[in-house]
């Protein structure tokens, strides 16, 4: 078979693959939000951590049988604190409750999340907000798109005139990475026009695939938390490296997703 046609075949099985992918997605969506409303009370870390146990799986019990009968062979990634790189073949990299402690305080800062890795690279990536409804896609080599409309990164070529954003250092995060992130919000706080922070990651990352921001960046990330935007921000046409400027990888420190127009900007103001 000529390797043309076998390209255009893969292609077009990712594509049915996403549709299914998102339909799976959207219904463990609706299974947490029928959780949603009330701020869920704990008053221990282990209660705390049988709540958050609770959401994920209430989607688990929709995401895994569904996502494992389209890719029987593929690899399961659910714990979102988990970074580094995954073996060789295809991996589903999953969030069943991006947002989760958001979710508990009736926050509405949250998502479900789905992405298939295939040698270590984002293949495809489903995020759907149950509280909006809307679901962002992406495919490699097809773009980036919220309800079928295409994505694009804002045009910005200034950082002075850009909105910013990062999330926090995860629980128990190491000191010298959370003085880091104290000492880049501060940078940012001197160049950019607005700076925000706030968790999760994905939806900040949705903003900046979608031109609404400019720049995203977190340091020690997790899979999880930086595939899915790091799919749709590179098919909006973003530009994804670490903090220093560096190719990205799951291995990475760092991380910066940002407009081509203020790329170099943001990396000169985070090395300060």
């Amino acid at each position: 078979m000529p390797e043309t046609l076998q390209t255009t075949d893969a292609a077009a099985s990712d594509a049915d693959l996403l549709d299914e992918t998102a339909i799976a997605v959207r219904a463990a969506g609706s299974a947490l939000r029928e959780r949603f409303g009330e701020v869920v009370r704990y008053q221990t870390r282990e209660e705390l951590m049988r709540a958050l146990a609770a959401n994920d799986d209430t989607a688990l019990d929709i995401l895994r049988p569904r996502l494992t009968r389209l890719r029987p062979d593929a690899g399961w990634v659910e714990e979102e604190l988990d970074g580094g790189a995954l073996p060789s073949g295809e991996w589903w990299v999953v969030d069943p409750a991006e947002g989760n402690v958001n979710h508990l305080h009736a926050l509405p800062d949250w998502a479900v999340t789905a992405t298939l890795v295939r040698e270590n690279q984002p293949v495809l990536t489903v995020v759907h907000l149950p509280l909006t409804g809307e679901t962002y896609t992406a495919l490699t080599g097809a773009g980036a798109h919220l309800d079928g409309r295409p994505l694009h990164v804002a045009q910005t070529a200034d950082l002075g005139l850009s909105i910013v954003a990062t999330s926090q250092a995860r629980p128990d995060e190491d000191e010298k990475v959370v003085r880091r992130v104290g000492s880049s919000i501060t940078a940012m706080l001197f160049d950019a026009l607005v700076v925000r922070t706030a968790v999760p990651a994905t939806l900040h990352l949705l903003n900046v695939a979608a031109g609404r921001i400019e720049v995203f960046w977190q340091f020690a990330g997790a899979r999880a938390d930086l595939l899915p935007g790091a799919l749709l921000v590179t098919e909006a046409g973003g530009q994804i490296t670490d903090a220093e400027g560096r190719p990205w990888t799951p291995q990475s420190e760092g991380f910066l997703a940002a407009a081509p127009g203020v790329h170099a900007e943001a990396v000169a103001t985070l090395s300060r």
